[in-house]
């Protein structure tokens, strides 16, 4: 197990560029799977859960490519399906969440997968009937083995379909999706996510030869076609970790300047860290934080105490709210946090209590902070990172606070930021990889 030792209080500077946006990533590699032939994509950012799914990939009988840095090729002709009932294949595909998204393109091409139960971040229940309940109304049927937790779909024969996702899933939307364009007839998704990853994703197989209108809102209809072409495609910035920059920024009074941000794909979330007190400013596609010796949480119109909840896009991604949160803790005022979509996402509060931060836990989706206004610091401590978004929120803390810190299970970290110490250290951090 890997280790971050920080020396916090130290002012950052200087620009940097955010990666590729990893669930983009996650997406449009499985797509790949659809064709036989060529498809390049662009901006893939190095870290563990996307290099996990290119070898989980290669495995299946894909031939992936390195091309250049971040440019990979993938070609699919000739998969071999019953790897994905190996032993190996259960193992690694069992730690990587986004693999589940194999399924869609395995049974639009060859109408059948196999997959186990997946893992990811330990933040609560993260049910898939979205998913098999869309493959279902497609044609398929699905049977799960609830001792050796696995999953079996198969179709003989499918054919589009009306139908209304209970939730609006990203994952769920993205692989019902690439189970449709294969699919003979017309699909109607209605309560699809919208978000810019499923957009890109309806983008890139537009390109390869589906037929999808809809675009951008939450009713998606697809027109099924025999089969798909290669294409290239472009991953965009990843918001979330533009986000966490921002954060960053304001914790530690710092001057940086993220560039390339893709801003029309931003959404709401310029605007919350606006709410939250913090100055933004935009030139062209960048973003600009000016150092601030302090910032100031809003209240609502009719003085009630400020609310910072995720919701569905264009709402404020869930992925965002364990930095908010931690952003607040140094802030003037006070602000309810409240994740409604995981009730396990706020229990990484505990370290920042440790830390001297002022929050109360009301229950496992809400918790009020109420700032510290830069009166008093942060203290240097010992954590452990629970998943990718508070280990990141973590490191904020740290680099914030007066002394040194260390956080233990940084893979986490690595799962969804790429190479974040060496970048960060070149704007001034202090931040040393221990192995």
């Amino acid at each position: 197990m890997s280790s971050f030792v920080i020396e916090g209080g130290r002012k950052l500077h200087g620009e940097i560029y955010p990666q590729g946006a990893k669930n983009e990533a996650l997406q449009v590699i499985c797509a790949t799977l659809l064709t036989p032939e060529e498809v390049i994509i662009k901006n893939i950012p190095d870290i563990l859960d996307v290099n996990n799914l290119i070898e989980l990939l290669s495995e299946l009988g894909v031939v992936v490519r390195k091309l250049e840095p971040g440019v990979f090729s993938f070609k699919a002709e000739d998969v071999n399906v019953d790897f994905l009932q190996t032993k190996e294949f259960s193992k690694r595909a069992s730690s990587l969440r986004g693999s589940v998204m194999i399924i869609g393109p395995l049974l639009a091409r060859f109408g059948r997968a196999y997959f186990p139960k997946p893992g990811g971040d330990k933040i609560g229940r993260r049910r898939l009937d979205t998913h098999f309940v869309g493959f279902e109304k497609l044609g398929a049927t699905f049977e799960f083995d609830s001792k050796d937790f696995f999953y079996t779909v198969r179709a003989d024969k499918m054919k589009g379909a009306y139908m209304l996702l209970d939730e609006a899933s990203v994952t769920g939307t993205a692989n019902i999706l690439m189970a449709a364009v294969m699919t003979p007839g017309k699909t109607t998704i209605y309560n699809a996510a919208c978000e810019p990853y499923v957009q890109q994703l309806s983008i890139m197989l537009s390109s390869m030869g589906a037929k999808i209108e809809g675009i951008g809102s939450n009713l998606l209809t697809i027109t099924g076609v025999e089969s798909l072409a290669g294409c290239t495609h472009t991953i965009l910035p990843d918001m979330i970790e533009v986000g966490s920059f921002i954060g960053m920024a304001a914790m530690t009074g710092s001057e940086i300047t993220i560039k390339n941000v893709g801003l029309e794909h931003l959404g709401i979330i310029p605007l919350s860290f606006r709410r939250m007190g913090i100055t933004i400013e935009e030139e062209g596609d960048d973003i600009r934080i000016p150092a601030l010796d302090r910032y100031e949480i809003e209240t609502f119109i009719d003085g009630s105490i400020m609310t910072i909840a995720d919701a569905p896009w264009p709402g404020l991604t869930p992925d965002l709210l364990s930095v908010f949160l931690v952003v607040a803790t140094q802030a003037k005022g006070s602000v309810l946090i409240h994740q409604k979509m995981f009730e396990s996402r706020l229990f990484f509060v505990d370290k920042l209590i440790d830390m001297g931060a002022r929050i109360i836990l009301c229950d496992p989706h809400r918790a009020t902070v109420i700032g510290l206004n830069q009166e008093t610091s942060l203290r240097g401590t010992t954590m452990t990172s629970p998943d990718i978004r508070a280990g990141v929120a973590l490191l904020i803390a740290a680099m914030s606070a007066e002394g040194k810190s260390t956080i233990h299970n940084i893979e986490q970290i690595d799962r969804g930021y790429q190479n974040i110490d060496e970048r960060l250290n070149r704007l001034g951090a202090n931040i040393l990889r221990i192995d």
